[in-house]
């Protein structure tokens, strides 16, 4: 049973930043991201799955991913970055999707959901951004 604050929540959330966090929640499945969610008032973090999801039912208003600001990214990424950056743009341009992948694949808050408020900025160590 949701109560009066809930349903507060979930209408203003407007449709459009719905969508919006829906598919960038989608593209994450792969990477096990971090989410915070609320259920009954109660807010924990939970690795963000298939299982997570598809188990059990959450409003996309009550789950915010935790993720890295672009300006978090180690030198070591921005040289990775770099390199497939001028990879796709020297070959082929229906490669982007490997770009997307590669910042997913770190967490990296790339469609700006921080500011506006549908994601939280990940703490210092919660990912690893070392390679292998």
């Amino acid at each position: 049973m949701y109560n009066v604050e809930l349903n507060l929540k979930i209408v203003k959330m407007a449709q459009e930043e719905k969508e919006l966090l829906l598919k960038d929640l989608s593209a994450r499945l792969p990477y096990g991201t971090f989410v915070q969610f609320e259920v009954d008032g109660h807010k924990a973090i939970k690795a963000l799955t298939v299982d997570f999801l598809s188990c059990t039912w959450y409003h996309t208003e009550l789950i915010k991913p935790y993720l890295r600001s672009m300006s978090s990214m180690t030198e070591e990424e921005r040289e990775e970055e770099r390199k497939l950056w001028d990879i796709i743009t020297k070959t082929r341009n229906d490669l982007h999707y490997l770009y997307t992948d590669f910042l997913l694949s770190r967490h990296l808050d790339y469609r700006g959901l921080i500011p506006i408020g549908l994601a939280l900025e990940a703490p210092k160590d919660m990912y690893s951004t070392k390679t292998e």
